[in-house]
């Protein structure tokens, strides 16, 4: 493969490499666990694993089987059915059940590790974060010719069969995820999609977890489609914002962490949480700040309109002075003498009441707007 920095090693170029396509991987079905809020599934699918390897490597005696992949991946399956059917029984709600499958799961597999695999060193800081810096020493070798990490091959067709299974159940998973009712009522089962959308969900992990670990692929899953969701409503979009957000920030903290020396997943992550925050505080129309502005705007204009409201309600009544009075206004209002001239001079810059006198009087223009606030 060609390396996109030529500036950097082989390794580090392939390092990139998988982590861009880890993040792809991750990012597709993560947009569905998010729509379907179900990423805490994916934290409990992630921990889960171990217990699926070790009992499919009592069964095969072979830590390089393919087998090891799917026995992991049925574990992943087993724990969502597990947890919909404590949450189905009405006894506990999702977050309860995930709280009891997953750990129950992951200390049977680390159990029957230490039962039966006594010589093996787990590796707590490996567990956790990966060693994606490492991922290029595992190579894939197919008749004496090296194919590259095994890593980034096993992801890398996992990533293509997630997008073709999407790309083809497409309108189903759409439909399910956003209606699964009128799913049923047009003869498909949101049920099997489900499964499917899990199963992806499962082989995913599981082909990441190796390299980049569990928080990592949480991350994946999590924060590139949360972002892209705030950026648009369309799913077809949100998917390929997902994808351009996930890669993206894995080549930024890669690139940052290697002549830093410092984790690459951690950095990752860090660069994730940037990008999620800068979305958050700054995306026009639907950010923090946004927010703060339109709070501050419908804010302004409501005094105003209770202002003009005020002016109306005691125009050319005995009490038009003492309430509408330039030195009383404030008091009936209850505002600081300083809000009060400011939506004074706002009303006044728009046209909509002019001093007379001690008192503040209504425009044509100005009553009129009072009159259809008071109208409806």
């Amino acid at each position: 493969m060609p390396n996109l920095f030529p500036h950097l090693s082989t390794e580090l170029n392939e390092t990139i490499y998988l982590m861009a396509v880890v993040a792809a991987a991750c990012a597709v079905p993560g947009v569905f666990l998010v729509l379907r809020k179900m990423v805490l599934v994916g934290d409990a699918i992630s921990h889960v694993l171990l217990l699926g390897i070790v009992l499919m490597y009592l069964l095969v005696r072979d830590a390089a089987s393919v087998w090891l992949l799917f026995g992991a991946a049925a574990t992943g399956v087993a724990t969502v059915a597990l947890v919909e059917a404590l949450q189905r029984s009405r006894l506990m709600k999702e977050d309860a059940a995930i709280g009891l499958v997953f750990p129950a799961l992951f200390s049977v597999g680390t159990l029957l590790a230490s039962l039966y695999l006594r010589n093996t060193h787990l590796d707590v800081d490996r567990v956790l974060l990966g060693s994606a810096e490492l991922a290029f020493q595992d190579r894939l070798r197919v008749g004496g010719r090296d194919l590259g990490p095994r890593s980034l091959i096993v992801v890398g067709i996992v990533f293509l069969l997630t997008t073709l299974f999407i790309v083809l159940t497409y309108k189903e998973l759409k439909l399910s995820t956003f209606d699964p009712g009128l799913a049923v009522v047009l003869g498909f089962s949101p049920a099997i999609i489900h499964y499917l959308l899990m199963t992806a969900v499962s082989l995913t992990t599981v082909a990441a977890f190796d390299a980049v670990g569990p928080v990592l692929v949480l991350a994946f899953f999590a924060v590139p489609p949360a972002t892209a969701r705030m950026l648009t409503d369309r799913l077809s979009l949100l998917l390929v914002l997902s994808v351009v957000i996930a890669v993206g920030s894995a080549i930024v903290g890669t690139l940052l962490a290697i002549p830093l020396n410092i984790t690459i997943a951690g950095t990752v992550v860090s660069v994730l949480g940037f990008v999620f925050l800068m979305v958050y505080l700054f995306v026009p129309g639907r950010g923090w700040l946004a927010g703060l502005l339109r709070t501050y705007r419908l804010r302004r204009e409501y005094r105003e309109l209770m202002l003009l409201v005020h002016l109306a309600r005691h125009e050319g009544t005995t009490e038009e002075v003492e309430e509408s009075g330039a030195l009383s206004l404030h008091q009936h209002l209850r505002w600081s003498d300083r809000a009060t001239a400011k939506v004074l001079h706002r009303l006044v810059t728009r046209g909509c009441i002019v001093p007379s006198g001690d008192v503040w009087k209504l425009t044509e223009s100005g009553r009129e707007l009072a009159r259809a606030i008071a109208h409806g």
